[in-house]
């Protein structure tokens, strides 16, 4: 099964965004896009932040609220 932070990071890669796009994007520092990554942690980001963090990744909100409910 391929977990959250694979899929963050799979997506990402695939797209061509660095981490740093996505930490700006989400407003948080890429420590946090790499903790979310590695899975040291799972996204726990406003409504805002959630709808940036789709928006890049081409996640909807229910996709992601699902691969978030699954870890």
């Amino acid at each position: 099964m391929t977990t959250l932070s694979q899929k963050l990071r799979e997506r990402r890669k695939s797209l061509g965004l660095t981490r740093i796009q996505i930490a700006r994007a989400c407003d948080v520092v890429e420590s946090t896009v790499v903790n979310w990554e590695t899975g040291k942690h799972i996204p726990r980001l406003y409504p805002t932040q959630m709808e940036a963090l789709c928006e890049m990744l081409g996640f909807t909100l229910e996709e992601l609220a699902e691969m978030q409910r699954q870890e």
